[in-house]
């Protein structure tokens, strides 16, 4: 079984279209071909159905695929864990977040001191994020929900309250602290669905006996913030938001019933190797928000 005949066995069960895994892998289709059906009589089984010129992964081929990308995933990592020791420290850390409140200062920080360090991050919801983490493609994970699972470790970073945020024009500009009930029929600026943020806001209304009207979805807190100041609604935002955000002079009223905090946390993969960047990161990020926890 040789690694070449691999690859190109994941070609194919990804496009199940051998002429467009051969144009893809850049060879003649009867080379292919004979490349697939000689690594099937290797394993001892077919791994698509044919019909006519159609190919489709079986059952058999499903599993072997599962196995092959596994197999991969780990040389990568292999690959990663051996130049950490010979000294290639620069490397790149793969993020996913679901908050960006002090994120690009944590960032930039930690830039200057490794400057050769490349980030990649990605916003993404709870549950693309746990799938994310559990197959490796991204390396750390900071979230307002507690990841878990068998292979991922969770840390908690900092606990902040959450307020509702107005424009200074609103008509409940002038309040200090309200109970949520009473915000029933206003119109809410909001993340989209399927974000830990909005999970956390939408079972807070459901407390307080009310299904939250939901004038504009966005997928950044940026966005969120904009329209507020805009006067096109009213948010839920943290504190660290909020303070993040005073340029949009927006007014914070705190909720009385129910009180709001949230957690935000740190999840990895315990089963994925972790460069030494990244491990240095996680390090900085720990120490970081037990700082920001004491200034708020």
């Amino acid at each position: 079984m040789e690694m070449l005949q691999l690859k190109y066995f994941q070609t194919v069960a990804r496009l199940e279209h051998m002429t467009k895994a051969a144009e893809q892998l850049q060879i003649a289709q009867p080379s292919l071909s004979k490349t697939i059906a000689r690594l099937e009589e290797t394993v001892g089984v077919p791994l698509f159905d044919r019909q006519g010129r159609q190919i489709r992964l079986n059952q058999f081929g499903k599993t072997f695929l599962e196995r092959v990308d596994r197999a991969f995933r780990e040389l990568e990592e292999g690959g990663r864990e051996i130049r950490d020791m010979a000294g290639l420290h620069k490397g790149s850390i793969n993020l996913g977040v679901s908050i960006t409140s002090v994120l690009p200062e944590l960032i930039g920080a930690f830039m200057k001191q490794y400057p050769q360090v490349h980030f990649r991050q990605t916003l993404g919801t709870t549950a693309a994020m746990k799938r994310q983490l559990e197959d490796g493609e991204i390396d750390l994970c900071i979230s307002s929900i507690a990841i878990s699972g068998p292979d991922l470790e969770w840390k908690a970073l900092m606990t902040e309250e959450i307020f509702i945020a107005v424009a200074p024009e609103h008509a409940l500009a002038e309040r200090e602290s309200i109970h949520l009930h009473e915000l029933a029929q206003e119109s809410f600026i909001s993340m989209n669905i399927g974000f830990s943020f909005r999970d956390l806001t939408d079972d807070l209304c459901s407390q307080a006996g009310f299904t939250p009207t939901i004038t504009f979805e966005v997928d950044e807190p940026e966005g969120i913030v904009r329209l507020v100041s805009q006067g096109l609604g009213i948010a839920f935002l943290p504190a660290l938001g909020i303070k993040a955000r005073a340029r949009h002079s927006l007014r914070k009223i705190r909720i009385l019933d129910p009180n709001f905090y949230r957690t935000t946390g740190l999840a990895w993969s315990k089963k994925h190797y972790l460069s030494l960047a990244t491990q240095r990161f996680r390090d900085y990020i720990v120490e970081s928000y037990e700082q920001i926890q004491k200034e708020i």
